[in-house]
């Protein structure tokens, strides 16, 4: 596949090293020459210096052979032109645009962007995606991270092992063989920086990140045999009323018995919220004052939000808002060098806005192929879901016996309501949906294990 890639900031980025490391023609296009050669340096890409929207540029680049062109970069205007051209002027057969601006995605305008009018087939927009992040990682507040796959049916858990947890020390199948009504399986461990599949033998250790696929309705009992059982959040802090920060607070307002306070240091901004939301409380603050904190009842909440655009603000409100006395954090940042530092500052969750926004189109991209995407570890591995069809060389094949690729792992199946596991004897039928675990270097492997046929389109 040929790609162009519109921006070479963090996002455009991560596209690029994906699609690239996938063995896909690459160009990346940015204005700036100083990121062009970073990129292009890092990467296997080809970089075009110039403005993304502008036919010439787009024509250098590649534009009238490309199968795909993503403008992520950071005006909407830019992006949308930027699809605008690739359609009418080189009529490229997908085209992705991340739009930021709520003004743009309000339902009212929602025929803006059909093929008649501003051709984008997929419009991304990173405050939602990430602040849907937060409100599922609000649903199990032991895991620190969470993701739903086939309509919800299953949800990828990351559970952290201490040294108290009831099951330091066991292995996958001892696991099992201790509960074996419990609908989960391990696919996944990080340790010392090390992402593996694990066999049936290998012990959990202290410290251990553990990935998990889990049943819908064995969540909780699945956090409580991990030692990661947590009441969901009744008393929240917010500090940050920024669009994400807002779409939380609104979203939150809406579920019965939770109450809100949101810490914000612009006053304008803080008054615009405040005649916003309905029920939620807003203060005018810094989120680093001691004083504000305790105002907004940090000692008293379950769970403090720490979601300005300051990496190092969110950090720092975070510890303070822990020392105070709230039960969990959850932080926003941008700048995965800070990633090691997550439990020695005592944080239960951090979220990456560019990893969710890269998990999300990259989704949008293997669609037909891959119906849910969830990238792991940094992008050290992958959580996909994908439909067995007629044309897979899945079909007819066991899915407790049948051979996988090195570094791919299973992690469900769905057929209707029902979900399976690795360890039941069951053979994939066409249309089942398959949850799939796969180190970086095998996703171009579970991608031929979906194969689509032209009839399929």
């Amino acid at each position: 596949m040929k790609a162009v890639v519109c921006g070479a900031g963090r996002v455009g980025y991560g596209i690029a090293k994906e699609l690239a490391g996938e063995g896909n023609a690459v160009t990346v296009v940015d204005w700036s020459a100083e990121l062009i050669d970073k990129i292009t340096t890092d990467l296997d890409v080809r970089g075009v210096i110039g403005h993304g929207s502008h036919p010439d540029v787009l024509e250098r680049a590649g534009g009238r052979d490309a199968d795909l062109l993503v403008a992520v970069t950071y005006s909407d205007e830019t992006n949308m032109v930027a699809c605008q051209v690739a359609h009418s002027l080189f009529e490229t057969p997908m085209r992705i645009a991340r739009v930021r601006a709520q003004s743009y995605l309000e339902k009212a305008w929602s025929d803006l962007f059909a093929t008649d009018a501003l051709p984008i087939d997929v419009t991304i927009s990173p405050e939602l995606e990430v602040s849907r992040s937060i409100l599922q990682r609000l649903e199990t507040p032991g895991a620190f991270t969470t993701a739903p796959f086939a309509n919800s049916r299953v949800q990828l858990l990351g559970v952290r092992i201490e040294q108290t947890s009831p099951v330091a020390g066991s292995s996958r199948n001892q696991i099992l063989e201790l509960f074996p009504d419990l609908g989960l399986d391990i696919v996944g461990i990080e340790r010392e920086g090390s992402l593996f599949i694990p066999e049936g033998g290998d012990p959990l250790v202290a410290g251990d990140d553990v990935y998990l696929s889990v049943a819908a309705g064995h969540v909780g009992r699945a956090l409580e045999v991990f030692g990661r059982s947590a009441p969901r959040a009744r008393r929240v802090v917010i500090v940050g009323a920024g669009n994400i920060g807002l779409y939380v607070a609104k979203a939150l307002e809406r579920v019965s018995g939770v109450k809100v306070r949101v810490i914000e240091g612009d006053k304008t901004r803080a008054e615009e919220v405040a005649d916003t939301l309905r029920r939620t409380v807003v203060l005018h603050g810094d989120g680093l004052d001691r004083q504000i904190l305790r105002e907004a009842g940090v000692e008293e909440a379950e769970l403090a939000l720490c979601l300005t655009n300051d990496d190092k603000v969110n950090l720092l409100s975070a510890v303070m808002a822990r020392r105070e006395g709230a039960e969990r954090t959850l932080t926003l940042i941008n700048d995965q060098t800070f990633q090691p530092i997550k439990t020695a500052l005592d944080i239960d969750v951090m979220i990456d806005p560019r990893a969710v926004t890269v998990s999300t189109i990259l989704q949008h991209i293997r669609r037909g192929r891959i119906t849910g995407l969830q990238t792991i570890g940094g992008g050290a591995a992958e959580a996909l879901e994908g439909v067995a069809l007629s044309t897979s060389p899945l079909i007819g094949k066991s899915l407790h016996r049948m051979e996988l690729p090195d570094g791919v792992g299973v992690g469900a199946l769905v057929r209707g309501d029902r979900v399976y596991f690795r360890r039941d004897d069951v053979t994939i039928e066409e249309n089942d949906r398959i949850l799939l675990f796969a180190l970086k270097p095998a996703v171009s492997k579970v991608e031929q294990m979906f194969r689509v046929s032209l009839e399929y389109f």
